[in-house]
């Protein structure tokens, strides 16, 4: 198990995380969830800040997973699904993550739990992420990049990177909100990226990965060309990763490559490149590129591989919205956006430090 922050670091991001965007109230239940890899100096600090909270916090320890989603059904110990059956919130630490198994599957269909993926974070990563930032201000800059992909169903879209990437796609419909404060049963991700679908059919070109989470997660990679023609259709490059990145796609795909199945954007300003998945997926500029089977197809879902592309542009229907990874247009976003990006606040809501 893995201690790698000082213990007042993680105080600070789980308790905006548990008291601000979890909204933890008094007498409800808390359960973390960690394995034997876990930052628990992050893990303990979550279940300090739930007791301050009111709440009755439980930690439940399991060995680390081989793979995630339904994938991981085998390997999780029959226990944990009374617990999570049990519990107003929780917050996954795992990684490999417990999300789209079927214990989580079906705690959500119950209706009850509100369940946060912070997976494989550390409590540092969790202060940036919670605590790190203006959240007023990130929030109204997702909300208009939402707005954009929403409203941009059945529009052309383009991607590129300068390591290569080189993507064309017709948008689909794009999942919910990310909400700002989260009180309603469901499944959600920390703030700082916004998700939008390709219809998955129409997806043609070139994608050049610069990190990748198979079986684990390579923060540096040498650079794996993934080629789309509707399907996936070629993996090469990447040196010794391509290897267990096939072996992923053809586990998600049910015995072949599938699709790409989302794009996302990368906004959150403390994010620290590097420093794990979810703080890499939030990168300003990154895209995180889902491969596999979409979660509405029987085995879909969470089973499948992601690959990370670094300040990408992006254009929809020939209008330029990210340039480099800074968004541009529309003006007043970009505005937003160019604000949001030149601040950090040091751990406190009180302390903001602002620069070129």
């Amino acid at each position: 198990m893995l201690t790698n922050c000082d213990g007042h670091q993680a105080t600070r991001g789980a308790r905006a995380m548990v008291d601000d965007y979890l909204a933890v109230q008094e007498g409800e239940n808390v359960l973390v969830t960690a394995d034997t890899s876990s930052d628990m100096v992050a893990a303990e600090a979550i279940l300090a800040a739930s007791e301050a909270a009111g709440a009755k916090a439980t930690l439940a320890i399991i060995p680390q997973l081989p793979f995630q989603g339904t994938l991981a059904d085998p390997y999780i110990p029959e226990p944990l699904a009374g617990a999570a059956q049990s519990c107003d919130v929780w917050i996954d630490l795992c990684f490999p993550y417990l999300a789209g198994s079927t214990v989580c599957d079906q705690t959500l269909i119950a209706g009850r739990v509100r369940y946060l993926m912070i997976t494989g974070m550390s409590g540092a990563g969790i202060d940036r992420l919670f605590a790190g930032a203006d959240h007023d201000l990130m929030h109204k800059v997702q909300e208009g990049m939402y707005d954009i992909f929403q409203t941009g169903a059945g529009r052309a879209g383009h991607i590129t990177t300068d390591d290569g990437t080189d993507v064309h796609f017709t948008l689909a419909e794009t999942g919910p909100r990310k909400p700002q404060h989260i009180q309603n049963p469901g499944m959600y991700f920390p703030p700082g990226s916004v998700a939008f679908t390709p219809e998955i059919e129409s997806v043609r070109g070139i994608i050049v990965l610069k990190s990748v989470f198979h079986e684990y997660y390579v923060p540096q990679l040498e650079p794996l060309t993934i080629e789309v023609d509707g399907p996936v259709i070629g993996v090469s490059g990447g040196g010794a990763e391509v290897f267990p990145l096939e072996r992923s796609l053809l586990r998600a795909g049910g015995g072949e490559y599938g699709h790409i199945i989302h794009f996302t954007h990368g906004l959150h300003p403390a994010a620290r490149p590097g420093m794990g998945l979810l703080e890499d997926i939030r990168t300003w500029g990154n895209n995180a590129i889902g491969m596999g089977k979409p979660f509405w197809v029987p085995g879909g879902g969470e089973n499948h591989p992601d690959g990370l592309i670094n300040k990408q542009s992006l254009w929809i229907d020939g209008e330029k919205i990210v340039d480099s990874g800074d968004i541009v247009s529309p003006p007043e976003l970009a505005q937003l956006a160019n604000e949001l990006s030149r601040q950090f606040h040091p751990g406190s809501s009180k302390q903001k430090t602002t620069g070129d």
